[in-house]
C-alpha cells in the first residue's frame, strides 16, 4: 500500500476534538500503570518515571507520586514463559493490594512490541487471571507513527521506505521466538491465543466511527465487550487515539473494566502527555566527562544493521566488535569480555569514541527450539552488560541500541533503579536520566529501539552528539 492512499493524517477540526478530549480525561480518576516488556515504552513521553524494579515499595512510590502515570519495567521480551507469568503474577498482586490500600483505581497498560513480537497472549491472560475481578475485555492498539506501524481496515502495516507491508510480510513476522503469520489483528489474535478468541468475536473499532466522532456507536461497542474478548482499534494518528479515550472513559463510567496492550503511542495520549522538543545536544551529553562517546548495538533486526553500517563511516567512530559467537564456549567467552574491557576503557579515556556490536549474523540453533534461542540472546545480551558494567571509564554520552540490550545495560550494567524520562533524542527514541545511586548518576542514557528510525538515523544522532 502506497502511504498516498492513506486517510489524512489529521482530518479533525482540532479545537472541538482537543476540548471533548480535555473535558474527558478530567473525568478519568485512574492511575495509569504501564507494564513495559523492554524499555522502549517511553517513546511518547517526558516527564514520568520508570521503576527497574517491581518492589512493593517502588510500587505504593508510584501511586503516591503526584504524576498520574507510571512505569514498570519487565523486560519480560527476553524472559521464558514460566518467568513472565510468575513476574505479571507478582507485580499484579503488589498493584491491586496498593490499590485497595489507598483506595485508587488504577488502568493497567501492557505495553508491547509495534510490530507484534512478545509474550501475547500470555501477559494479558496472567494479569487478567491473577486480579479478583477479572476484565470485560482488552484493547489491541499497536499503532505508533513515529516508528511507522499503522493499523488500517484491521490490517496491522509497517512503514519500509516508502510503502506500507503487512506486518505479517516483515522480518518481525519470522522472529525466531514470537513469529507469526498474520497481518489482519483479528487472525492474529486468534492464531496467538490457539483459537480460544475467534476473529469473528472481535470487536473493531474503524476509523470512519473515529474520524466521523461517532461516539455512540464506539462507547456502544465497548459497552457490548465481555468475556475479556479483544477490541481492535484503527489508526493512523494520535488524533484517532484521541477520540477513542473520550469512548473509553464514558465506557469507565458505566462499570466496563479493560486491559490494554498497546505500543507506545497511546500512554502518551490516555496520559494526555505534551508534546515536546526533541531534546538538545547539552540535554543529551554528560558535561562532567571528557571521555569519548559509547554506542553499544545488541539487536539483529536488519534496520539495526544497517544504521551500525552508515555509523561505521564516521571515521572518529572506533569500530570494535564482540564475537558474540564465542557464547557457546564458556572459557573463550571469558577472555574475549575481559579484552573488549581493557579496549574500551583505554580507548574511550582518551577520548575516542566507540561502538561495540555483537556479530550481525545472529548465530542460530535448530528449529522448535525458540525459548533455547531466547536464551542465548539473553546470553549474548549479558555478555555486553557485564563489559559495561565493568568499565572503569566515564563516556559523556551512551546509546544502547536494541529492546534486550538497552534494559539489561541500563539496569544490571548502570545500575538504574528508577530513571525520568527526559524526552526523545530523535523520534521514538527516549532518553533517560539515571537515578543518583546509579554506576554513571545523573548521566542522559538514549535508548535507541533496533527497529525504529531511518537508516541514518543513528549517525547522525552521534554527529550531532560529537
Amino acid at each position: 500500500m502506497e502511504l498516498r492512499t492513506l486517510y489524512q493524517f489529521s482530518d479533525y477540526n482540532q479545537t472541538v476534538l482537543n476540548e471533548r478530549y480535555q473535558e474527558a480525561l478530567k473525568q478519568f480518576p485512574y492511575k495509569i500503570v504501564i507494564l513495559d516488556d523492554d524499555p522502549t515504552g517511553i517513546q511518547k513521553v517526558h516527564g514520568v518515571h520508570v521503576y527497574t524494579n517491581w518492589e512493593e515499595e517502588s510500587i505504593l512510590e508510584g501511586f503516591q507520586s503526584d504524576n498520574q502515570m507510571f512505569f514498570i519495567l519487565t523486560n519480560s521480551r527476553a524472559f521464558s514463559r514460566e518467568k513472565t507469568v510468575q513476574v505479571h503474577q507478582d507485580i499484579m498482586i503488589k498493584i491491586e493490594k496498593i490499590s485497595n490500600q489507598l483506595n485508587q483505581p488504577y488502568i493497567i497498560v501492557s505495553r508491547g512490541d509495534s510490530t507484534l513480537r512478545g509474550h501475547f497472549p500470555l501477559e494479558s491472560e496472567t494479569i487478567n487471571k491473577t486480579l479478583s475481578k477479572p476484565f470485560d475485555g482488552e484493547f489491541i492498539i499497536p499503532f505508533f507513527k513515529e516508528g511507522g506501524r499503522f493499523t488500517i481496515e484491521n490490517i496491522h502495516y509497517v512503514k519500509i521506505k516508502d510503502k506500507l507491508i503487512p506486518v505479517g510480510d516483515t522480518e518481525f513476522a519470522q522472529d525466531r521466538t514470537f513469529g507469526f503469520k498474520s497481518s489482519h489483528l483479528g487472525d492474529y489474535i486468534e492464531e496467538k491465543s490457539n483459537g480460544i478468541y475467534k476473529k469473528e468475536n472481535v470487536t473493531y473499532i474503524s476509523l470512519e466511527d473515529l474520524r466521523s466522532f461517532n461516539m455512540d456507536k464506539i462507547t456502544k461497542q465497548l459497552l457490548q465487550v465481555n468475556n475479556f474478548n479483544k477490541i481492535v482499534v484503527n489508526a493512523i494518528s494520535d488524533d484517532d487515539l484521541k477520540v477513542l479515550s473520550i469512548a473509553i472513559v464514558n465506557a469507565l463510567k458505566q462499570g466496563k473494566r479493560f486491559l490494554f496492550r498497546t505500543a507506545a503511542s497511546f500512554t502518551k495520549v490516555i496520559g494526555n502527555i505534551s508534546d515536546q522538543d526533541l531534546l538538545s545536544k547539552e540535554q543529551m551529553i554528560n558535561s562532567n566527562s571528557d571521555g569519548g562517546g559509547l554506542i553499544i548495538v545488541g539487536s539483529y533486526v536488519q534496520k539495526t544493521t544497517q544504521q551500525l553500517q552508515e555509523l561505521l563511516k564516521l571515521d572518529f567512530v572506533k569500530p570494535i566488535e564482540f564475537n558474540s559467537d564465542l557464547t557457546l564456549n564458556n572459557e573463550k567467552l571469558e577472555g574475549e569480555i575481559t579484552k573488549k574491557i581493557k579496549e574500551l576503557d583505554e580507548s574511550i579515556s582518551d577520548g575516542q569514541t566507540c561502538v561495540i556490536f555483537t556479530k550481525r549474523k545472529q548465530l542460530k540453533l535448530a528449529t522448535g527450539i525458540e525459548e533455547k534461542q531466547l536464551a542465548i540472546s539473553v546470553k549474548i545480551s549479558k555478555g555486553l552488560t557485564r563489559i559495561i558494567r565493568s568499565l572503569r571509564c566515564k563516556p559523556k554520552y551512551i546509546i544502547a541500541k536494541g529492546g534486550i540490550t538497552s534494559s539489561q545495560i541500563g539496569t544490571d550494567a548502570l545500575n538504574v533503579r528508577k530513571a525520568l524520562v527526559l524526552g526523545q533524542a530523535l523520534p521514538g527514541i527516549p532518553v533517560w536520566l539515571t537515578d543518583e545511586n546509579s554506576k554513571y548518576p545523573n548521566m542522559p542514557y538514549i535508548i535507541f529501539p533496533g527497529n525504529v528510525g531511518e537508516v541514518t538515523d543513528l549517525k547522525e544522532l552521534v554527529e550531532l552528539l560529537s
